[in-house]
């Protein structure tokens, strides 16, 4: 049974930080891609960034292009979203989820029960 958890979420000002945490179990976590997506109210759910098997691997979208940070320790077991220079419009629910190397929600075989991020203007 995989299960990922979601962590680090809260409520921040604009300008502000946050890093999510996600640890992942019930399957080897290094063969397998780690992927950040968020839903706001009343939108669908959206790409955020995703990281491959191998690090070198990273795909972002690009409204979050150089504020955000996808990182993972395999030997943790844990994939992060470092997210810098927060805007109100980056408020959502925060989801962790593992499948294939993709930006589509549809590729992803699982996913955590999300982390609220609220950013205040």
């Amino acid at each position: 049974q995989v299960q990922l958890v979601e962590s680090g979420g809260g409520l921040v000002q604009a300008g502000g930080s946050l890093t999510l945490s996600c640890v992942a179990s019930g399957r080897t976590f290094s063969m397998y891609a780690m992927g950040w997506f968020r839903q706001a109210p009343g939108k669908e759910r959206e790409f955020v960034a995703t990281i491959g098997r191998s690090l070198s691997n990273i795909i972002y979208e690009d409204s979050v292009k150089g504020r955000f940070t996808i990182s993972r320790d395999n030997a943790k077991n844990t994939v992060y979203l470092q997210m810098n220079s927060l805007k109100p419009e980056d408020t959502a629910v925060y989801y962790c989820a593992t499948g294939a190397y993709s930006t589509d929600v549809r590729d992803m075989q699982y996913w955590g029960k999300g982390t609220l991020v609220t950013v205040s203007s």
